[in-house]
This record gives C-alpha cells, structure tokens and sequence, in this order.
C-alpha cells in the first residue's frame, strides 16, 4: 500500500484499493420508515436475538469464538507503515493511535472507506473543501456540518454488511446505535470509540470478554517480529495476540531497485540472489517468525494473480531485473513452493485469501495440487465468496484443506446465509471456521453477533432432527474448537 499526499494517515483509507480493490456488495436491508428488521438487531443491545429460540435452546450466545483470521488495528488513527507495509499494526508489535480515535476511524475504515470512494466519494477529503485538512478535523471544528455533508453518503451505504457490522458491534459493546444518523447518537459514539481507545490494549481485552472471543490471530509481516513501538506496548499486545506470517510480500521482491527486499535481507542476514541464498532467505525469515511464535503463514495473492503455483525448476527462474509477466510468474511460483516446503516441514497452517477480488483468477480450485503436495501443510481457504461450492468440495475431498468464512458478513450477511445453507449436509463440520476478517474489534463483535445467528437458523434449519447436544456441540466446534485443533492455541469447550 502506497501512502499518498505525503503519507498521512487518512490517505491510507483510501490507498489500501491498492491492496483491497474490490466490489462493493450491499446486505439486506431495512424500511427506515418502519424501523429496523429483526436481522439488524434492535435497541437494547443485548437485547437483541434475531435467532430465536434456537439460539437460546444451543445456548450458541454462551459459546466462545475463536478469532481466527483479524486485522485489528487497521485504522487511520493508528496509521500506514512505510511504503507498501500496509498499517503500523501490521509492521509493529504494540502500534497504538497516534491520536484520539474517532468514530470515524472505524466506519470509515480500509473497507467501508474504500467502497465509498469506489463508488466516487473520498469521504475523508470532504472537510478539504471546507479548508480543513481532512474530514475528521472539520468534524471536530463543526460536527452537525460534517455529518450533514456525508449523511447522503452513510445512508447508500447504511444495508451494506460493514455498516451493519460496525453499527451493530457499537450497539452491543457501547450501547449507541448510530443507524438513526442522528447527531446526538454519532457525538455520543465518538466520544464512547475515544475513550475506550484511550488504552487500545485493556479495551480489546475487556471488549473480547464481553464478546465471547476466546483466541485472536493477526495477520502480520515479517518486520513485526522485530520490530516493537515500544518493550511495553509491545509485550501487552502479545499477551493476548498470536499471529501468522504474511508471506505475500515475498512474492514481489524480484524488482532490481527493492528497499523491502534490502531490509528484509538486513533482518535475515542474507542476501536472495540465488536459488540457495533464496531457500536461505526464507528459512531464516521462518526461524524469526517460529521465535515470534507465528501460528503458519498466509498469502493474499488471489488480488492480483492465479492461485494456481507451478513447480518451477531452480534454473528456469529469474531473481531481480526487469521481469516480463512470464518471469514475474515463475519467480512467484518459486517463492510460494519455497515457503509452503517449509510449513509443511515446521507443520504450518497456511492462511490462502479466495475469491471477493479478481474473481476471473481467484477460484481455489489450482490450490489443491499445492495441498496435495504438502500434506503436513493445512490451507485454510479464508472468506471463499463467490466460489462457495467449489471451497465445499476442497474441503470435502482434501484432507488437509479447510474453510474459514471470515469477513463474508462484513461484505454481505447473506452470503454467510448461503454458504452454510451450502455447505452444512456437504462439508464435515470439523473443516469450518467461522472468523470475521475485521479492522476493528467493533466491526468483529458486530460480524460475530450475524454469525451466532445465522449459524444458530441453519442448525435449526439443516440440522437433520439431531438431538440438541450434538447440535451445539457442532456450533462449538466451528465457532472455537475447530480452530483450537488447526492452529494449536487455547482449549476446546
């Protein structure tokens, strides 16, 4: 991700389309007229149970959720690492805001602030009109302005799944439902987001046990397991925070000019100019990673190319120059059987984005000769939408592949509806996760709250007239201890 503007951190909403250039898909919605449908949640918060009886009968509200698969911390307030390291929170152990955190950092964040702007609208350059230097400074200059000017703006968006994530997420943990879009209720919300954020560390916590999360993994790159905003900081975050290795960097390091590429070589202590001084590369990259305690590596490739990796022989690769997009995909290929001889050797999980992008390219059918070949290696096929039916089949046919269904309520609740309505009398059930993909921990609460009910009306729905235990037992599993089993962290329920 490139920083524009100079780097600051409001750009960052809108440069990760770099990273994340994707199609805005809007949820179910609800008659403003009418007031809100059951599947949004009502006020009081807790109040709330659009599953019904079913969920109280399961007690699916009382079952911990492993947070598989998260991206905490990818807010503006926080802000962008250097050129292309994505978020401080990626490259930092203990990055905390920079300043006080807004409402708006978290609805306005890398996706909901950046499907606006795909849709034409930069949302924080609207005060830049008003001679402001970005949205949130006019909103703290003159709120009833500011919400007046993007409220047109909030309501296209208001039925999509991250709205209604984040919304419901505040409504549960603060109490506020800023679906009114009405001044009082945003003040009050803004206020609440800086207070709890005051102190990001105690507030993830306390707000992962009012939540019922049991475990968090991160996505991070290489650079965090080095790399502390503070000895502090830093040992708060990892006393509660695992990680996985983000190896997609890797794969564009063929550039002749490539700082990453320099400093990354700086960390190892090794040069990649080879096929030796590459395997050399990556292993000690791996042994940093294993002292950090990553949890495997994961790779979002699917953006911008196939997921489908050739074994390409040491000679046939070139390793820096002037690439053609034949010899950019060979060494790519290279890299990603490098790594994946690794986890499989360490017995790594691999994290594999599919679909929701490029979706001409992103299918996981190519994935499974990859499985095939690295059987002590389990791919976790994350978020899968459109290609729910063939994510069903890997899963059933592989041994070693699996489904995790973060951030599909985050793009829409019903494609969560569907893959379950898919997959539960196709797919074992020991081979679904159900994680949220989320930039904030409001947005995961929200994405967990459409989580526990629509896995509680599909139990009800596909549940073949099992005997309520082993249907709750079912959702233990894929909401906490499918997890525990893939990743080696925590204890079954």
């Amino acid at each position: 991700m490139h920083a524009r503007g100079g780097g600051r951190p409001e750009d960052a909403v809108l440069d990760t389309l770099n990273r994340r250039d994707f199609i805005g898909i809007t949820a179910g919605g609800m008659a403003l007229a009418a007031g809100p449908l059951p599947w949004l949640g009502a006020a009081p918060a807790r109040a709330a149970n659009p599953g019904g009886s079913i969920m109280s009968e399961l007690g699916i509200d009382t079952l911990p959720n492993f947070c598989s698969h998260e991206h905490w911390g990818s807010i503006s307030a926080i802000g962008p690492a250097p050129a292309e390291h994505g978020f401080r929170a990626d490259t930092e152990a203990g990055a905390s805001p920079q300043r006080r955190v807004r409402i708006w950092d978290l609805v306005l964040d890398p996706y909901a602030g950046g499907w606006m702007a795909a849709t034409g609208v930069n949302p924080w350059g609207l005060g830049e009109a008003q001679g402001e230097p970005d949205f949130a400074a006019w909103w703290d200059r003159d709120p009833a302005a500011a919400l007046d000017a993007i409220r047109p703006h909030l309501q296209r968006q208001l039925f999509t799944g991250v709205f209604q994530c984040v919304r419901r997420g505040l409504l549960y943990l603060h109490d506020i439902d800023i679906a009114t879009l009405a001044l009082d209720d945003w003040q009050a919300a803004d206020a609440a987001v800086g207070k709890a954020y005051a102190d990001i560390f105690a507030w993830y916590g306390k707000a992962m046990g009012e939540a019922g999360f049991s475990e968090l993994i991160r996505p991070v790159h290489p650079e965090f397991y080095v790399r502390d905003e503070t000895a502090e900081g830093a040992a708060r975050e990892r006393a509660f925070t695992n990680t996985i290795l983000r190896i997609d960097p890797l794969l564009d390091l063929w550039k002749v000019d490539s700082p990453r590429r320099d400093t990354l070589a700086d960390l190892a202590g090794v040069d990649p100019v080879d096929a030796a001084s590459w395997r050399a590369f990556i292993t000690k990259l791996f042994d940093i990673a294993a002292a950090g305690k990553t949890t495997g590596i994961k790779q979002l490739q699917a953006y911008s190319r196939t997921l489908r990796y050739d074994p390409v022989d040491d000679a046939a690769v070139t390793w820096r120059g002037e690439l053609d997009a034949g010899e950019v995909k060979a060494f790519q290929d290279w890299v990603m059987h490098a790594c994946c001889a690794q986890a499989h050797e360490r017995g790594w999980p691999h994290q594999a984005h599919i679909g929701t992008h490029n979706i001409l390219e992103s299918s996981p059918m190519p994935l499974e000769p990859l499985a095939r070949r690295y059987g002590r290696m389990d791919i976790v096929m994350i978020h899968c939408w459109p290609f729910i039916d063939e994510a069903g089949w890997l899963a059933k046919h592989v041994p070693n592949m699996y489904i995790d269904t973060c951030w599909q309520p985050v793009l829409n609740p019903a494609f969560l509806r569907k893959s379950l309505r898919t997959w539960m009398n196709y797919v074992p059930t020991h081979k679904i996760m159900l994680a949220h993909d989320s930039t904030s921990i409001e947005m995961a609460v929200g994405s967990s709250r459409f989580t526990r009910e629509i896995l509680a009306e599909s139990l009800q729905s596909h549940g073949c007239g099992a005997d309520p235990s082993l249907r709750r037992q079912a959702a233990a599993d894929m909401l906490h201890n499918n997890a525990v089993r893939l990743y080696g962290i925590g204890e079954t329920y």
